[in-house]
């Protein structure tokens, strides 16, 4: 059985969604404040948060940060009707599992509930948009969360996160060629990083988890980070 935290000041909705959940069998904890929500976290352990972005006090974007400083390992969905906000970005940056629009599709949710992994954040450093997105989605269908980096500079900004594995192209704008993997080594030195590249032999002497030569298949990148994100529970 699954837990979730709901957060949304709109009562009605968030029991709604709750109710739903119930009736698939799994536990749901409604709350219409932040900082609430904050507490619980401290003292129980969700499988996802589903948060409203716009709400009196602490704003979703700032529930997600707080709330993963103390489990970092819960997903994070969240629910606006504002998708242009800027905090929003600041939630993207934290690594999140879905954004969904108001009125929420119920089915889409439901999907990605239902898949949703625990400790499942995924570092992407790749510098194509379309490749970068397309990955996104994939990894979203297994149930991974998915926070991204364009760039060396970007990639500096993962170290605020706690990722099970990160996927990293070695020739990233604003460095060398494997200036964005170096560090984040030495950020996570015990990171599995599966390097995805067109030029493989850039990655001789890299400590690896795995090269991906690209055009890659993208089903056995996805095994490969299955079977790690396995390994990982197992050990915990």
């Amino acid at each position: 059985m699954r837990h979730y935290l709901l957060l949304d000041d709109n009562r009605a909705f968030a029991e709604n969604i709750a109710e739903i959940l119930r009736d698939m069998g799994d536990a749901a904890t409604v709350v219409t404040d932040g900082s609430e929500a904050l507490s619980l976290a401290k003292s129980t352990r969700f499988d996802a948060l589903i948060t409203d972005m716009k709400m009196p006090g602490m704003s979703g974007a700032a529930a997600v940060h707080h709330i993963r400083q103390v489990d970092p390992g819960v997903a994070a969905v969240v629910i606006t009707a504002y998708p242009g906000e800027n905090d929003l970005e600041a939630a993207r940056n934290e690594g999140l599992l879905a954004v969904l629009p108001k009125p929420v599709p119920v089915p889409a949710l439901m999907g990605l509930l239902s898949s949703a992994r625990r400790d499942g954040l995924v570092a992407l450093v790749e510098d194509d948009p379309a490749l970068a997105d397309n990955l996104t989605e994939v990894l979203r269908s297994r149930g991974f969360s998915c926070v991204t980096a364009r760039s060396v500079m970007e990639a500096d900004r993962l170290s605020m996160v706690k990722p099970f594995a990160a996927l990293v192209d070695l020739r990233m704008p604003g460095g060398p060629d494997g200036e964005a993997l170096r560090r984040l080594k030495a950020r996570f030195p015990d990171l599995p990083v599966f390097v995805i590249t067109a030029y493989p032999e850039v990655a001789l002497g890299q400590e690896t988890a795995g090269v991906f030569q690209k055009p890659f298949d993208t089903a056995a990148l996805v095994d490969a980070l299955e079977r790690t994100h396995a390994a990982g529970r197992s050990a915990a």
